[in-house]
Formats: C-alpha cells, structure tokens, sequence
C-alpha cells in the first residue's frame, strides 16, 4: 500500500507524478527543482540560491510527511555543470550531521527540467 504526500509548501509536479510517495515506513521524494512555491518562479543565476530552495523545497515534502533531513537514507543530487559541485555541496551540507549524512551519489547530465541547473531526489525512512 502507497500512500501520495503532497503540499502545497513545494512546488505541484509538472507532470504525471507526486511530489512523494510513502511505502510502509519508507518515504520517496521526486527531485525537486528551484522553483519557488509561493509564486511559481524559477529561482536562477545563482546555484547556491538555487540549491538552497531545492533543499527547501524536500523539506517541505518531508515535513508533510512528519519527517525531518535526519530521516533521509539516500539523496541524488543532479547537476548541469560538475563545476558548480563545490557550491552546491556548501549549501546541501547545512541541512545534515556530517556523521549522520545519508548516502548520495552527484551526477552530472546534459539537461534537467525547466532546464534548471540542480536537481535533488531523496530517501528517506522512518
């Protein structure tokens, strides 16, 4: 049995899938984009500010959930330009305890949605 977490306090999917999907005690958040929820907005031309509302944007979905970052088991960071890794992970490493960070993986790829420049998935489990 699934159960469909959305809130409106992270942006409504772009197309036919859920923000989370909780299975039993394990929680999948779709990778969520630096898109402001309040006004529907691209967050652009700074990747820290971009990674930050990414990062806001699953806490958001996890909070719905009745979840915090300490609950997250495995995260994937995308990425348009690896350059931009050191930035990104300043900003991601202020949401966790360096010794009870979860597993992650960050990947480049030649294109995300909106064309946007960050993208983060997690895992999290109660």
């Amino acid at each position: 049995m699934k159960t469909i977490i959305n809130t409106p306090n992270a942006p409504a999917p772009i197309g036919p899938y859920n923000q989370a999907v909780l299975s039993g005690d394990t929680l999948y958040i779709s990778g969520q984009i630096p898109i402001d929820p309040a006004t529907g907005k691209l967050i652009e031309g700074d990747i820290a500010k971009e990674a930050r509302q990414s990062m806001e944007n699953l806490k958001a979905v996890l909070t719905e959930a009745d979840m915090t970052f300490e609950n997250v088991v495995k995260s994937t960071i995308f990425l348009k330009d690896m350059k931009q890794f050191s930035e990104v992970n300043e900003v991601y490493a202020t949401y966790f305890d360096s010794e009870t960070a979860p597993a992650r993986e960050t990947v480049e790829v030649s294109n995300l949605p909106k064309f946007v420049n960050v993208e983060i998935s997690m895992i999290a489990v109660r």
